[in-house]
């Protein structure tokens, strides 16, 4: 009897931090530093917006 499993599926993550490396090719180790450096400029750009939003109200309390 098969299951049919109606939820998706989760993408696996592409990368994990503090995984073994030592394996992965030039090509996969490029491909892993791009989707960082893409996760560090999301990151980065929430941290702003946080930032600007805190700001804002900090400075409608100060009135």
């Amino acid at each position: 009897m098969a299951v049919i499993d109606d939820e998706p599926r989760k993408k696996l993550a592409t990368h994990e931090i503090g995984q073994d490396i030592a394996l992965l090719s030039v090509g996969e180790l490029i491909e892993r530093i791009a989707v960082l450096r893409g996760e560090i400029s999301r990151l980065e750009a929430e941290l702003k917006a946080k930032d600007t939003t805190k700001s804002a109200a900090e400075a409608l309390f100060r009135r």
